[in-house]
C-alpha cells in the first residue's frame, strides 16, 4: 500500500521546525563563540528535551540543575504544554551578562527572557544572594516564553509578569505592602498604570508592582475553582484581546476585574500593614517594661540561690546529728539485743 503524500500544510510546519532547530543551533554556537572569545575559556553546550544551555565549566552544576528543572516540570498554569525550542545562557559574570541583555535591565535584574527569540539570559554562580533562587528565576522567564508562544504578543505587562509570578510560585512584595497603610486611602493604579510601574529602578517599587500585578493574575484564576486560567487561554489567541477572553470566560468585564483587583488588594495590603503596625506598637509599649521584668528575675535568682543553700545547711546538720549519735558511747549495764540473747541461752 502506497504512503500518502504529505500536505503542503505539514510540509510547511516541518521545514518551520527545522529552520528554527537550526536558527538556534547557530544562535547557540555564535553566543559560545563570543563569549569564550571574551573569556578565553572554551564555553560547553547541554542539551535535554527542548532545551539548549550553554555555560561555562564553573557553571556546570547551575547549567544541570536549571535544565534538569526545566525538563522536570514543563508545564505552566492553564497553557497547553510548550513546544518551541528554548536558548539558555548562563553569563559568567556581571559584565557579560549585561552585555548580552542591554542597558535595559535593572541593577536589581537576575534574569532576562527574550520571546522573539526563545532565548533566557541569566546570571551564574558568581550572582550575589540578592539575584535570588536561580529555579525559581529560571521557571519565572520560562513562563514568559510558554504565554507568548502560546497568545503571542497581545499580552500587557502587567499580565506578562504577573502571570510569571503566579507560574513560578514566587512570594515577594510583601514587605513593601506591610509598610504602606496608605493604600487603605488612595487610588491603585490601574492595570494600564501598573505597566509603567515596571520601568522603576528602585526595586521596592518594581517588587510592589509585581506583587500587585501576581494578585491581579491569581484573582482571575480564582474566578473559576475548576478551570482557573485555562479557559482565558482558550479564547485569548482567537479573538487577541484580553478583555473578550476574560468576558467569554469569566462573565464578566475587564474593567470589573480591575475595580474588584484594586479593592482586595487594598485591603489585603491595609491588613498586612495594620499587622506590621500593632505587632510594631506591641513591641514599643513593651520596651519600658524590660527593666522590670529583668530586675524580678534577678530576685527570682537570688531567692532560689538562698534556698538551695538553706536546703545544704539543713542537709548537712541533720547528717551530722545522725552520724553523733550513731557514734555516741553506751552506758554500763545496757546489753545490746545480740548480748541478751545470747545470756539467754
Amino acid at each position: 500500500m502506497r504512503a500518502p503524500r504529505p500536505s503542503a500544510r505539514s510540509l510547511l510546519a516541518r521545514a518551520r521546525r527545522f529552520l528554527a532547530a537550526g536558527v538556534l543551533a547557530w544562535s547557540a554556537a555564535c553566543a559560545a563563540g563570543r563569549a569564550a572569545g571574551a573569556q578565553g575559556v572554551g564555553a560547553v553546550r547541554l542539551d535535554a528535551g527542548r532545551f539548549t544551555v550553554v555555560h561555562w565549566p564553573r557553571d556546570a552544576r547551575l547549567a544541570r540543575t536549571l535544565i534538569d528543572e526545566a525538563t522536570a516540570r514543563d508545564t505552566f498554569p492553564g497553557l497547553p504544554r510548550p513546544r518551541a525550542r528554548v536558548l539558555v545562557m548562563i553569563a559568567p559574570d556581571a559584565a557579560t551578562f549585561r552585555e548580552w541583555v542591554g542597558g535595559g535591565v535593572p541593577e536589581w535584574g537576575a534574569a532576562i527572557a527574550i520571546p522573539s527569540q526563545s532565548r533566557v539570559v541569566v546570571q551564574g554562580s558568581a550572582a550575589s544572594s540578592a539575584a535570588g533562587d536561580p529555579r525559581v528565576v529560571f521557571r519565572h522567564e520560562l513562563a514568559h516564553l510558554a504565554l507568548h508562544e502560546h497568545v503571542g504578543d497581545a499580552v500587557p505587562r502587567w499580565f506578562h509578569e504577573g502571570y510569571a509570578q503566579y507560574a513560578a510560585g514566587e512570594v515577594g512584595g510583601d514587605a513593601y505592602l506591610e509598610t504602606n497603610l496608605a493604600l487603605l486611602f488612595r487610588r491603585l493604579p490601574t492595570f494600564a498604570g501598573l505597566d509603567s510601574a515596571f520601568a522603576t529602578r528602585s526595586s521596592v517599587g518594581a517588587a510592589a508592582a509585581y506583587r500587585l500585578a501576581q494578585l491581579a493574575v491569581v484573582h482571575l484564576a480564582e474566578r473559576d475553582p475548576r478551570n482557573g486560567l485555562a479557559l482565558l487561554f482558550r479564547y485569548w489567541p482567537a479573538s487577541g484581546r484580553l478583555d473578550a477572553a476574560v468576558r467569554r470566560a469569566y462573565g464578566v468585564t475587564l474593567d470589573q476585574v480591575e475595580r474588584d483587583w484594586q479593592r482586595r488588594a487594598r485591603w489585603e495590603a491595609g491588613a498586612l500593614a495594620l499587622a506590621a503596625d500593632v505587632s510594631l506598637v506591641g513591641g514599643v509599649l513593651l520596651v519600658p517594661l524590660v527593666p522590670l521584668w529583668l530586675s524580678r528575675r534577678r530576685r527570682q535568682r537570688e531567692r532560689l540561690a538562698a534556698m538551695k543553700a538553706e536546703e545544704a545547711r539543713l542537709e548537712a546538720a541533720l547528717a551530722t546529728s545522725v552520724l553523733d549519735e550513731l557514734l555516741a558511747p553506751r552506758p554500763r549495764g545496757v546489753a545490746g539485743e545480740g548480748e541478751g540473747r545470747a545470756g539467754a541461752s
